[in-house]
């Protein structure tokens, strides 16, 4: 008898652990760990070749905190735990208005762009690859992105990164300069 896919479709949704690649794990000290991707590094050397992991991990508190680490070892699951200390040592806080952001911004690193523009509610994370990775974990719900140049999941992630240190606030610009936010100007 053939397996029939139209049959058993519903069977597997239970398992929202691995979504396309990418393994999301929640700890108990509130932390979301995205592992965003694994590289196979080989170095060749006299003997032979020395084959090695390095992993690309996003962290964050779904409430404005994130960052991210990558880390390299001789095992995936050491790569990744080497990666998620990384990234939460390097978490900072990002500026937020509501479910989006509070204004466009660009973030840059090596060959790789990315666009971060704000959306209304209700729209909710249009963006690819990595930089949707990151996104998710910041607890940002609705934003557009534009990822240009490199599509390297490195020099995406670093980006989009940069653009939302970038961010700042109305009140955040008013407190650096000594002014009074006013309404509808």
């Amino acid at each position: 008898m053939a397996f029939d896919n139209r049959e058993h479709k519903g069977e597997f949704k239970g398992n929202d652990k691995f979504k396309r690649g990418r393994r999301q794990e929640q700890e108990n000290d509130g932390i979301i760990t995205k592992t965003v991707s694994i590289n196979r590094v080989t170095k060749v050397v006299k003997g032979g070749r020395n084959m090695r992991f390095a992993a690309l991990v996003v962290v964050g508190d779904e409430n404005g905190k994130i960052g991210a680490g990558l880390g390299k070892a001789k095992e995936v699951p050491e790569a990744i735990e080497k990666a998620i200390k990384v990234a939460k040592n390097s978490m900072f806080t990002i500026a937020t208005e509501g479910t989006t952001i509070p204004h466009a911004a660009q973030g840059i690193f090596g060959r790789g762009k990315v666009l971060l523009m704000p959306a209304v509610e209700g729209t909710g994370v249009i963006a690819g690859g990595a930089v949707r990775a990151v996104l998710e974990v910041s607890g940002i719900k609705d934003i557009r992105t534009k990822s240009i140049g490199s599509s390297n999941p490195i020099n995406s992630v670093k980006a989009t990164l940069e653009g939302l240190k970038s961010l700042r606030t109305a009140k955040m610009i008013s407190a650096l300069r000594g002014k009074v936010v006013q309404k509808g100007e």
